[in-house]
């Protein structure tokens, strides 16, 4: 698919769910093995627990904690790459304080108006949502303390470039806490291909060793990964883009699709005449 045609294939399902509440998104489970019919909620974790965390911006798209392991602290700016309702941010709101500020940005109109209700709801006055491509951020430079972003970057067709944009706006000695999906394998061709799979963060998916690259290749020092953990994808999703045979087949292929949760910082650069 050509990067626009993704682009518009994700803000289309994104703006549905942006209607829909938690349980709604959830509905299709079938009890504990959670299987699934829609693939935006089979990853998601449970931020209930969280200081700061609403109910009400928690729409169960996320496939990590990245504010769990951001290192905010009170005062920080903190930019959420993909804001959606609204969760994140205001777990960063509690994190930064009353001195900090929280910017979420978002490419979908539906989840901008929501996450916008929830502030107001709150009365927050240091929360904003913008409108806006993450390739392209309506954000100044040297601006953030901390970014955050939990399982968007898949959906963006041009990765290298969002690193960049985050490079960019972070201040020197910034740092970032995204959650995204990865691979170490290769996806069947009928799964990557599908555009539904493509909005649900599986068929956007990059070579782990890649999306770490992409990251030290825009200037990032001190990379880490946080956490990791295996995405299981039920029968009953399968089903809907292979056959028996192939799903059988593809159950023997060694690919992993990994939830992993990287940090990386924005360090002073050591050279006189400017950076290396």
């Amino acid at each position: 698919m050509e990067a626009e045609k993704i682009k518009e294939a994700v803000k289309q399902k994104y703006s549905e769910i942006a209607l829909q509440d938690k349980e709604t998104n959830a509905s299709s489970c079938c009890g504990s093995g959670c299987c699934s019919t829609e693939v935006y909620n089979i990853m998601n974790e449970d931020y209930s627990q969280l200081d700061g965390y609403n109910p009400d911006a928690d729409l169960g798209l996320g496939c990590g904690l990245p504010t769990q392991f951001a290192k905010i602290k009170k005062g920080d700016v903190v930019i959420d790459l993909g804001s959606g309702a609204g969760n994140d941010c205001f777990v960063a709101r509690k994190e930064a304080g009353e001195t900090g500020k929280v910017i979420g940005v978002d490419f979908t109109p539906a989840m901008i108006e929501k996450a916008r209700i929830n502030t107001d709801k709150m009365g927050f006055n240091n929360v904003e949502f913008r409108q806006g491509d993450i390739e392209n951020m309506p954000v100044n430079a040297d601006i953030a303390d901390v970014i955050v972003s939990n399982c968007v970057l898949n959906l963006v067709p041009n990765k290298q470039a969002v690193f960049k944009e985050i490079y960019r706006v972070l201040k020197v000695g910034g740092h970032f806490s995204i959650s995204d999906i990865v691979l170490e394998g290769e996806l069947p061709e009928k799964i990557r291909s599908a555009a539904e799979m493509y909005a649900g963060c599986v068929s956007g998916a990059i070579q782990k060793k890649d999306y770490l690259q992409f990251i030290e290749q825009a200037g990032f020092k001190n990379i880490t990964l946080q956490k990791e953990k295996p995405i299981i994808i039920p029968n009953d999703i399968l089903k809907n883009y292979l056959t028996e045979e192939e799903i059988t087949l593809y159950k023997t292929i060694p690919t992993a699709i990994l939830s992993i949760t990287v940090y990386a910082e924005k360090q002073e650069c050591g050279c006189k005449s400017g950076c290396c």
